[in-house]
């Protein structure tokens, strides 16, 4: 695997995460971040994913994951078993985002989260002058079939935070396929427990 071999955004997840850690990575699809985690920072990383095909896609490629839902499944994790809980693209898809945000919290010292902005100009933009549910390079789903059940904007996440005593080490605006740009379609936060 070649350094450019991943996501923009993955990257930017990596580069926060120190050499010789200890991550899990929820929801990770194809075991990209893992990989990368693994063989360039050596990283003690495990993934928990939803996907059978993503599961075997990780265990094919020698990396350890079980297939576990982020809604249920991060209860069985002990406390601060974990330096990095990362969830990249992830939380508009699960039941309860605030129970997911607090497990992470629980389970890890620090939590790395990526979302959607579904309140980027661009998306209203499309929303105002197209009529429709827009789609975009970060948001490719039709309104029918998208796995996104909570939409919301990097303001919705901030003041989840505030309400949770939840603070923001570090946000980036980001996108998963260029480089860091002002206004960007995606947020990458850092999060930590207040007082931890």
């Amino acid at each position: 695997m070649s350094l450019s071999a991943i996501r923009v955004d993955l990257q930017l997840i990596a580069d926060m995460i120190e050499p010789g850690g200890r991550a899990l990575d929820v929801g990770c699809g194809d075991g990209a971040l893992l990989a990368y985690l693994v063989n360039f920072k050596q990283v003690d990383a495990r993934g928990m994913e939803l996907s059978q095909a993503g599961v075997n896609a990780c265990v094919a490629s020698g990396l350890s994951v079980i297939q576990g839902d982020a809604d249920t499944d991060l209860r069985a994790y002990p406390d601060d078993a974990f330096d990095y809980v990362v969830l990249s693209q992830t939380l508009q898809a699960t039941r309860e985002p605030r129970e997911v945000l607090r497990q992470m919290l629980r389970v890890g010292k620090h939590a790395i989260v990526s979302l959607p902005n579904f309140a980027h100009w661009q998306v209203r933009l499309r929303m105002v002058f197209g009529g429709r549910m827009p789609q975009t390079p970060s948001l490719p789903f039709k309104w029918y079939d998208t796995p996104n059940i909570h939409l919301c904007s990097i303001d919705d996440f901030r003041a989840l935070c505030r309400e949770m005593g939840v603070q923001v080490e570090r946000a980036i605006a980001g996108s998963t396929t260029e480089k860091l740009k002002r206004n960007s379609e995606k947020q990458l936060t850092v999060l930590n427990p207040t007082g931890k």
